[in-house]
């Protein structure tokens, strides 16, 4: 079991360079192990945070601040954000968790073909006061210490309303996903429900599939890797309702 942890590892690595939503594949695995949602979710997050602060790492000189809020308003309110979420989530039962997991799965997999799918604007448009925006930014930051998936579409659509260019988006939703998850991360780590096993078979899965969609980031279509999550996420939703 801990090879076919260690395979979906790749795989999101891979996904998550090319395309982004690693989490549709590992998050289902990890309930195929027979870990509970909570625990599903909590290991998922520590599992693939080091792919996070790679990509981060690698896009930094490209990021920036958006709407009138600075780069480093952009992290506080993240990081905020995502301790907030964090101790929601840990404070949350696992019964109830898995009652809301099949409604956060389709909020995600919608999150996730809407910002893949639709239409992009020609022209941006940022008619929102900052303390609105700074407002929404802490909001998306305690969704992501909370689940998280489809966490970067939401900020993704977000910065390039806002005026910023695809790559200059890109670069600096990685930093403020990984800040998130860097609050999260601190507070998962002391709980119970994490499964180190699986965890570490994730992260050394994860780092191989980074560097391998790293070369395949130039030779793969995108468009087929981003139906294919939004069909993992389908099927995965529909299963979590019929359980």
């Amino acid at each position: 079991m801990l090879l076919l942890i260690a395979l979906a590892g790749f795989y999101a690595g891979v996904q998550n360079t090319l395309a982004g939503g690693g989490s549709f594949i590992t998050f289902p695995v990890l309930l195929l192990a027979g870990l509970n949602p909570l625990a599903a979710n909590i290991t998922s997050t520590i599992a693939l945070f080091p792919n996070q602060i790679v990509s981060s790492f690698a896009g930094r000189k490209l990021a920036g601040g958006a709407g009138g809020l600075s780069l480093g308003n952009l992290f506080a309110l993240s990081i905020a954000g995502g301790v907030a979420g964090a101790l929601l989530l840990l404070n949350t039962p696992v019964s109830i968790f898995a009652h809301l997991v099949p409604w956060l799965v389709l909020f995600a997999t919608t999150i996730f073909a809407w910002g893949n799918f639709r239409k992009k604007p020609l022209h941006a448009v940022a008619v929102l006061p900052v303390w609105m925006l700074a407002l929404i930014q802490f909001s998306i930051g305690i969704y992501g210490g909370y689940f998280g998936g489809g966490i970067g579409f939401l900020m993704l659509a977000m910065l390039t309303i806002l005026g910023q260019q695809v790559r200059m988006a890109a670069a600096t939703k990685n930093i403020l996903a990984m800040a998130m998850n860097a609050s999260a991360v601190a507070l998962f780590i002391f709980s119970k429900q994490v499964d180190w096993h699986a965890a570490l078979a994730l992260a050394a899965g994860g780092i191989g599939g980074a560097v391998a969609g790293s070369w395949l980031l130039p030779r793969m279509p995108e468009k087929m890797l981003r139906r294919f999550v939004v069909l993992v996420g389908v099927v995965l939703t529909v299963w979590l309702f019929r359980r």
